[in-house]
């Protein structure tokens, strides 16, 4: 046998899943045009004698907010990002635009940009006035973004 290489890939679950046209739903997730996108509107049209009937899609880029519009037959899977939510505690916000976030197990990560939203605004704001936030986290098919901050009550 010839020697074959593999192409390994990261450990865990992949970034997509396919779920079929018909089984996705408003506020659920699905990816247009190789960006994780939330379902804001969706429409199902009946086609003619021997067509299938097709769904059509409008979703707003999860990351950017970008809008994005597909269509694809009711009976076709299309693939829905894994999308995870997590809280980390702001320990710092830098100079030059870096979030400082405590991680459960007690390290901090400082790889996260502020967001160029209103969402970087309020965190800017409420991190100069209140040292005890907590940020939330929104990752999916590699790409990370801080969708919401809000004050830590104990």
């Amino acid at each position: 046998m010839a020697d074959e290489e593999f192409q390994s890939g990261e450990s865990g679950a992949s970034q997509t899943y396919p779920q079929q046209c018909s089984a996705l739903r408003k506020n659920g997730f699905v990816v247009i045009k190789d960006k994780p996108c939330k379902i804001v509107e969706m429409s199902t049209s009946k086609t003619g004698k021997h067509g299938h009937a097709k769904v059509h899609l409008v979703g707003i880029d999860i990351f950017t907010g970008k809008k994005y519009e597909d269509i694809c037959p009711s009976t076709h899977n299309m693939n829905v990002p894994n999308v995870n939510r997590k809280e980390y505690q702001v320990i710092d916000v830098t100079d030059d635009g870096f979030v400082s976030l405590m991680l459960d197990s007690g390290d901090t990560r400082d790889d996260l940009k502020v967001p160029d939203s209103d969402v970087g605004k309020e965190l800017k704001e409420k991190f100069s006035n209140d040292s005890n936030l907590l940020a939330t986290v929104l990752s999916a098919m590699g790409e990370e973004v801080i969708v919401s901050v809000k004050t830590n009550e104990k």
